[in-house]
């Protein structure tokens, strides 16, 4: 199958970056190295082309609009305001996730929802599933670019870009801006542990925020990034990639990211088997793990108990630039998930000694000031 291209695809072969499959498409793994851009933008900005992210757009009657979202979510839109982003699933009829996305509430009758760039498509199609009442679902991802600008200084050097003070803009909230003639959309949101901001153009301005941001951000060390940084940042961070931590089998609770599953008046999907997860525990759930002893840590690497049995698996793993040492995810039988929990995982043929950390992995520049 032909590997889709972003708009930039062309501007990324001219600045050197290597080029891999991901998701369908022909993305910029690195330009100058991944621990590089890891590292420069946890201490100065980097600049991420995420224009294969889908943008869908759910509108239609107030009442109608929400009843539908709120069916189909395990988090609570009800609570949203206007201007506000939202962390969410979207949950299958087993309880298992679609997809993990976020929802800008622009008011009562519009909502936007930013998926994944391998399962916009499938978020889509179920949504139009379920659908009901005065709704309308659109999916206009091709007609959206966005870029990620993410670090300390990325609010610097957005302002002094667009010439307006952004200070004001709270974590997991946006503004609709006009800007050169049309209305984007910025958020103050991310995949990196750092501040920073997503950037909702046209295709055609994206391509121009993309060079102009990268020129006007030289002074502050802002550098383009690749998806393998992107991974090793998300990591450091402890968010989850669909497909590792997150499948269409396995509970948000099990995944991980319990704290968006919330008690409904009306049930969503799955909903018996999601709550009964959240009020007596999964058999098994995600956690970061920490390795002892020399060693990379990937992804489906099985993991035992110290009396030798097989409790689980990991699910992403890697050399953190930032602690300099590997660290990575794992779904594990509830039972072995206390903070400092020692676990052996097989590298090899040889069990390493590691150890589950539950609290954060870096503490990066993100404003929690939801």
């Amino acid at each position: 199958m032909e590997l889709k291209q972003t708009p930039l695809h062309s501007i990324h072969k001219e600045m050197g970056a290597k080029m891999v499959p991901f998701g369908g498409w022909d993305m910029p793994v690195q330009y100058t190295g991944i621990i590089q851009e890891h590292l420069t933008t946890r201490s100065n900005a980097g600049l991420f082309d995420v224009s294969h992210m889908g943008e869908i757009f759910v509108t239609g009657d107030a009442n109608d609009v929400l009843e539908f979202l709120e069916s189909v979510t395990c988090n609570t839109i009800s609570s949203m305001k206007e201007g506000q982003v939202q962390y969410n699933a979207v949950v299958n009829e087993v309880g298992g996730l679609v997809d993990d996305i976020t929802v800008y509430k622009f008011n009562e009758t519009k909502y936007m929802i930013c998926s994944n760039a391998s399962n916009y498509e499938a978020v889509t199609k179920h949504l139009l599933k379920y659908l009901k009442g005065n709704v309308t679902v659109v999916d206009d991802s091709k007609n959206w670019h966005q870029i990620a600008l993410q670090g300390p200084k990325a609010d610097q050097i957005f302002s002094k870009y667009l010439g307006k003070d952004l200070s004001s803009l709270l974590y997991y909230h946006f503004n609709e801006l006009n800007w050169k003639g049309e209305n984007i959309i910025v958020s103050r949101t991310g995949y990196t542990g750092e501040d920073g901001f997503e950037i909702y153009t046209s295709n055609s301005l994206g391509v121009n925020l993309w060079k102009e941001l990268l020129e006007i951000g030289k002074d502050f060390g802002l550098v383009p990034v690749g998806l393998g940084a992107r991974d090793t940042l998300r990591l450091e961070a402890k968010y989850p990639l669909y497909g590792h931590e997150l499948n269409a089998e396995w509970t948000p609770v099990e995944s991980g990211i319990n704290f968006i599953v919330k008690e409904k008046t009306k049930p969503y999907l799955g909903y018996d088997r999601i709550m009964a997860d959240k009020k007596n525990g999964p058999k098994s759930k995600v956690v970061g793990i920490r390795l002892m002893e020399p060693g990379v840590l990937r992804e489906n690497f099985p993991i035992f108990s110290a009396d030798g049995k097989e409790i689980g698996k990991s699910t992403s793993g890697t050399h953190s630039p930032s602690r300099k040492e590997s660290l990575g995810l794992a779904i594990l039988q509830t039972e072995f998930t206390k903070n400092q929990t020692e676990v052996f995982v097989e590298i090899r043929g040889q069990k390493k000694l590691a150890k589950v950390e539950t609290g954060a992995f870096i503490q990066g520049s993100v404003r929690n000031n939801r």
